[in-house]
């Protein structure tokens, strides 16, 4: 079984999708006094609280009662896709914030035309994606190509041009895989108690 199966129920994995959340929210929008300034009033004012807002509302698109061959099926499989696209870009916003430091210092930080630097929480998802590949994964992670579908997916809610959404399988696929995903990013950030043992 590899880092993106489970033998969880995907309601367990919606469950640990906002306990995470949560514990991510609770810590950081709360800071102040450890961690660098500039990135302490990021987090300060992000809305790590509708990260957890839009991790419930996953239940609504894995239901068992979801009917994949109703009138709304598809309607429903693109505010799924919007719903987890969000959540994935408010991830990555985050991981950003916490090491804005770093992102500072990075050759790859997202400028505008003129060459001033873009604050990470303020730029759109296909930037930030690019600068994750260039900057933050290390050798071994493969998750630029799932963003990319994810994302190509949540932009079908622009519904007018045909785009491929897949189906709720490949939808529930793609939950399990944030969740496995949310909590490699929440190992590789500091936590309480790695700041008691100094």
């Amino acid at each position: 079984m590899d880092l993106f199966e489970s033998a969880e129920s995907l309601a367990d994995v919606v469950d640990g999708i906002v306990r995470t959340n949560e514990s991510i929210a609770l810590f950081w929008s709360r800071v102040f006094g450890w961690a660098p300034p500039e990135a302490a009033q990021l987090l300060g004012i992000s809305r790590l609280d509708w990260q957890v807002s839009l991790s419930r509302t996953l239940s609504l698109w894995i239901s068992p009662k979801r009917d994949p061959a109703g009138s709304d099926a598809e309607g429903r499989l693109i505010l799924a896709w919007v719903n987890l696209g969000a959540l994935l870009e408010g991830t990555l916003k985050w991981f950003a914030c916490v090491y804005y430091d770093d992102y500072l210092k990075d050759q790859d930080a997202i400028r505008d035309n003129s060459g001033r630097l873009l604050q990470p929480d303020g730029v759109g998802f296909d930037r930030l994606r690019a600068f994750f590949q260039k900057s933050v994964w290390m050798q071994g992670d493969d998750y630029d190509p799932w963003i990319v579908q994810v994302q190509q997916r949540r932009n079908a809610v622009h519904a007018f041009k045909d785009r491929e959404i897949g189906t709720f399988d490949d939808f529930d696929a793609a939950v399990r895989r944030y969740g496995a995903f949310l909590k490699d990013m929440n190992s590789r950030v500091p936590h309480p108690e790695d700041l008691d043992r100094g």
